[in-house]
């Protein structure tokens, strides 16, 4: 399959969804698990924790050559990271109770954590049309459902509209409330990522979450997706200061690399400061969209270039 990001796999699968039917991790920064305290100097060096977005292996998972139940054990053995971000479009069974439960123990056995589940093709919670809003709603309740039975604490969903600037911010912020308000009873957070058209624009997105004020919404700011429109894109540093005030978790999106391990494409040391001077202590997730470097090596040299980061980037 061609190199692909998440969106045009949608797109391309839809009706393949549409046939189907059917977080890192915690609260606002500087209050996600795994938060550290100032008297844990041994914690200090890492602090953050490195999981694997099941899209880094979107090629290899299209073509069956990995079984999505496998995939948190793959993530353990072959890349020594115990934490794993799912991709909707992975689940074969989405309305399967036996299938999320089978992921489940198999999560378990290899000591693996469930961050999150990344939903796409749900149809747009800023919808303009009232009953396709309440549709698309009710339309993440089953992974809403996984999320919770996998022990995971967040959903990453979309935030599409159409209209005004200020008429997309409304309209995103009223559907974001009712899905938060769905979510609250199984204790998951709705996290929504920069991922295109006016959610790629940092300053629309931090509003949405002003408007939404709910202990339930967040953000999962991508270090890449501020590509606004074919001919608008976002300062990506911008960006990721403007979301990182509510983010539940963070995308480590990556590219490429040089001789010395350095991300050809940004600035990870800043990027990682801006995390870090947010309070953020979470999970920061590895998402590699590259294609000179195979899945398996991209994933390999950004998790090489996070730890290093990590290292050098200290808290205090």
């Amino acid at each position: 399959m061609r190199d692909m990001n998440r969106r045009d796999a949608m797109v391309a699968i839809g009706g393949v969804m549409g046939m189907m039917g059917v977080a890192g991790a915690g609260m606002f920064a500087g209050t996600g698990e795994g938060t550290l305290t100032p008297r844990d100097d041994s914690a200090a060096a890492e602090w953050f924790r490195i999981s694997l977005a099941q899209w880094s292996l979107h090629k290899t998972l299209f073509k069956g050559d990995l079984d999505h139940l496998d995939f948190p054990r793959i993530s353990k053995e072959t890349y020594g990271i115990d934490a794993v971000e799912y991709v909707n479009v992975f689940f074969k069974k989405k309305n399967d109770a036996a299938y999320t439960a089978e992921l489940r123990k198999r999560c378990d056995d290899a000591g693996v954590k469930s961050v999150l589940i990344m939903c796409d093709g749900e149809g747009d919670l800023g919808d303009p049309d009232a009953d396709k809003r309440r549709r698309a709603v009710e339309n993440h309740r089953k992974w809403v459902e996984a999320a919770a039975a996998l022990g995971c604490a967040s959903i990453r969903v979309n935030a599409q509209s159409r209209g005004t600037y200020e008429e997309q911010q409304k309209l995103a912020a009223e559907g974001l409330r009712l899905l938060c308000e769905l979510a609250d009873p199984s204790g998951i957070n709705v996290i929504v990522e920069n991922h295109g058209g006016l959610s790629s624009n940092g300053a629309w997105l931090a509003g949405v979450m002003r408007l939404v004020e709910h202990k339930r919404v967040g953000t999962l700011p991508d270090f890449g997706n501020f590509q606004i429109s074919a001919g608008e894109r976002y300062d990506m540093y911008k960006g990721v200061e403007e979301l990182m005030p509510f983010a539940k978790g963070v995308s480590a999106k990556s590219h490429d690399f040089d001789a010395e391990g350095n991300e050809t494409t940004k600035d990870y040391p800043r990027l990682m400061r801006i995390v870090r001077d947010a309070g953020y202590r979470g999970y920061v997730g590895i998402e590699y969209e590259g294609s000179r470097l195979s899945e398996h090596d991209g994933v390999l040299a950004t998790k090489r270039l996070l730890e290093r980061v990590r290292r050098e980037v200290r808290v205090w």
